[in-house]
């Protein structure tokens, strides 16, 4: 890692704050929140999670939306699921994940141990996903189904390509990685490697495809944008009817009398939005984010948005009771109380976040049919005295007392009564006049049952795409945020509490950042010679545990041919260093595999030199949805000598994919556009 090309994550966090504070001071700039968020959607087992801003872990709840900060760790013997729009993420035991970026257009995450199964079935155009590890960036850009498995001590990342193809960036290096094939990395400069058959499906495979298969066969997915995160829940959990005002609108089944929207669930802090609502219903993600609610006879309804649009994601689409400030505070039986209840059809959801016009009539007009003058005029409206149309049905109204909104507690178990007649004279305000406290960012989650070990925590990774700089700590901003109740603080007013010095102080994990690497990655070349010699000597050991037994033999490789030369204007590789590698230690099985050490020959085997793009068979645009074994590997050609740097061959978008065919269940009910 010392020979790495990085930047000072330092100076660059000192930049970075500089020029927020440049564009806010200028008024050239608005800092509009990302559209989406990365939906924290299965636990199973001791999962911990740690938000943004804090070093404390306690128990991770379904629904949790994460952002850039926050951290996840599932324990021996644990699992978990996170949905990003078109992609799926599948956390198996004894992995730590980060998300170091997300916006809209890439998500960046950092696996620093473990496994983590990836399942690209879109996305938008220059979307990327990217996985940093202690070995190289993997940067995704295609569909695909990706495997990849970190070393515990970091020693060495796999990379497993069912479908798709990816493009892997090291210190000096970015080479391209066909499908059908398995690599495991050593080092940082991507050139001590091995080449292997795709491992059979495992156990963790098995349950990833299945929950695959519950995504991609949904029913609710003809009446929704594929992109709105958390339909495929909606099918086991309601039923979808027409009405003529609404079109498809999708009914809960499950619910117990009394029931109302917002009402199951508890209120956290994440910036950038402020104010949260995380459900506790397993389909309560979707219908909390996206579209509006309406009563239809004795039942709730939800209302998606337009199908072709693509949702942008709001904390929670409610307006308050009471005013938008302290001063105009609800109070209940003598009691200080925050109360709320969820927007119908055609009205104006209005952050309580400074937006720009272009994303305020983005989250409104994807998530409901609501005109612009519409919208324009209500959010210049500081207190609404209409009446809105939930704010008059009985028992709609949600209320608890200040104090435990405050503290994240269930509202479920601390709800008060409401009377009709006080909403009706009470005015309606997008802002919750409540400061937010330390219990507010993970509410009443039990302590963590396990935690990563400190090693893990702290272990450096390699990164392609420079991070944004870390929040704050939440004590260096409670005093800022209590003198605005319930308004996340704006960007300059974060600046001006985080000096370069402070930021750079707070970042928990290494991230080196890869300058010296091509922009365009080539055909992957043979490892470095000194290596084969050093593991034919024994020098390395020549056993190296599998991540999975392996599968079917693929086709033997060719020869190795000459490295490729980079293309013009690419950043040459490193100079093969002669003479044997240092030796590594001998690796440990991965925690819960179960598979022995399987012996390797002594005798010295190198790995091929990958064909160009153009004579890899490219895959479909969509990874197929289930995987019996894994696919044989195409035969490998070498390329000629001195040949010019392949021409890479892009597949179509997958964004433009048709989606899979979906079993039939009656006609589907006729949705507005």
């Amino acid at each position: 890692m010392q020979a790495m090309n990085t930047i000072d994550l330092r100076r660059w966090c000192g930049a970075a704050v500089l020029a927020v504070m440049g564009l806010w001071t200028s008024g050239a700039a608005w800092a509009d929140p990302p559209s989406r968020v990365i939906r924290l959607s299965q636990v199973d087992g001791a999962v911990s999670f740690s938000p943004a801003g804090d070093d404390d872990w306690v128990q991770a709840v379904i629904n949790r939306p994460l952002i850039a900060g926050d951290r996840l760790w599932a324990d021996n013997g644990a699992r978990a699921e996170l949905h990003l729009g078109g992609t799926a993420l599948h956390v198996g035991e004894a992995t730590s994940v980060s998300v170091l970026n997300l916006d809209d257009r890439i998500a960046q995450l950092e696996v620093a141990q473990g496994r983590l199964d990836v399942h690209v079935r879109r996305l938008a155009p220059n979307g990327v996903v990217e996985v940093d590890t202690p070995n190289l960036a993997l940067s995704l850009t295609h569909a695909g189904h990706y495997r990849i498995e970190v070393d515990p001590n970091g020693a060495w990342t796999a990379v497993m390509l069912d479908s798709g193809d990816a493009d892997a960036f090291g210190d000096g290096s970015a080479y391209t990685l066909a499908q059908g094939q398995s690599y495991r990395f050593y080092g940082t400069d991507l050139q001590d490697y091995d080449s292997e058959p795709l491992p059979a499906p495992d156990d963790f495979d098995r349950w990833s495809d299945e929950r695959d298969r519950r995504w991609e066969a949904s029913v609710s997915a003809r009446y929704v944008s594929p992109e709105m995160i958390g339909y495929e829940d909606l099918d086991q959990y309601g039923q979808w009817r027409t009405v003529p005002e609404y079109g498809a609108v999708w009914v809960p089944q499950q619910v117990p009398a009394g029931w109302a929207p917002y009402r199951d669930g508890h209120w956290s802090w994440v910036e950038p939005w402020g104010w949260t609502w995380v459900d506790d219903a397993p389909w309560g993600f979707a219908p909390s984010h996206y579209g509006r609610w309406t009563r239809i006879g004795e039942q709730w309804g939800w209302v998606p948005g337009p199908i072709a649009t693509r949702p942008v994601y709001a904390p929670a689409v409610v307006q308050f009771v009471g005013g938008g400030d302290a001063r105009a505070a609800l109070t209940l039986g003598g009691v200080a109380a925050v109360a709320w209840f969820a927007l119908a059809p055609h009205e104006v959801y209005r952050p309580a976040y400074q937006v720009s016009p272009t994303y305020l009539n983005a989250i409104n007009t994807s998530n409901t049919v609501v005109g612009t003058t519409t919208i324009t005029s209500t959010t210049n409206t500081a207190n609404v005295t209409n009446v809105y149309v939930n704010q008059r049905v009985a028992g709609a109204v949600v209320a608890v007392p200040t104090t435990a909104f405050a503290q994240s507690k269930p509202v479920a178990r601390a709800t008060l009564q409401v009377s009709q007649e006080v909403v009706a004279r009470a005015p309606v305000a997008a802002v919750a006049p409540v400061a937010p406290v330390r219990a507010s960012l993970v509410g009443a989650a039990p302590p963590a049952r396990a935690k990563p070990p400190a090693a893990v925590v702290a272990r450096a990774v390699v990164a392609k795409a420079p991070p944004p700089p870390p929040q704050i700590a939440f004590a260096a901003k409670q005093q800022a945020l209590a003198a605005q109740p319930g308004k996340p603080l704006e960007a300059a007013a974060v600046a001006r509490l985080a000096p370069p010095a402070a930021v750079a102080s707070h970042t928990a994990t290494s991230v080196h950042v890869v300058t010296a690497a091509p922009a365009r990655a080539a055909p992957l070349p043979p490892p470095k010679p000194g290596a084969s010699a050093a593991r034919a000597a024994g020098s390395v050991p020549a056993a190296r545990p599998p991540a999975r037994p392996p599968g079917p033999a693929a086709p033997g490789p060719a020869a190795p041919g000459p490295a490729t030369r980079p293309g013009p204007g690419a950043a040459p590789g490193p100079a093969a260093a002669p003479g044997p590698s240092p030796a590594r230690p001998a690796e440990p099985v991965r925690p819960g595999a179960g598979v022995p050490p399987a012996a390797r020959s002594n005798v010295a085997h190198p790995p091929p030199t990958l064909p160009p793009r153009s004579e890899v068979p490219q895959r479909p645009a969509e990874a197929p949805p289930h995987r019996e074994a894994p696919p044989a590997a195409e035969p490998v050609r070498p390329p000629p000598a001195a040949a010019p740097a392949p021409q890479r061959v892009e597949p179509a978008p997958p964004h433009a994919a048709v989606p899979p065919q979906r079993p039939a269940s009656g006609p589907p009910p006729k949705r507005p556009e």
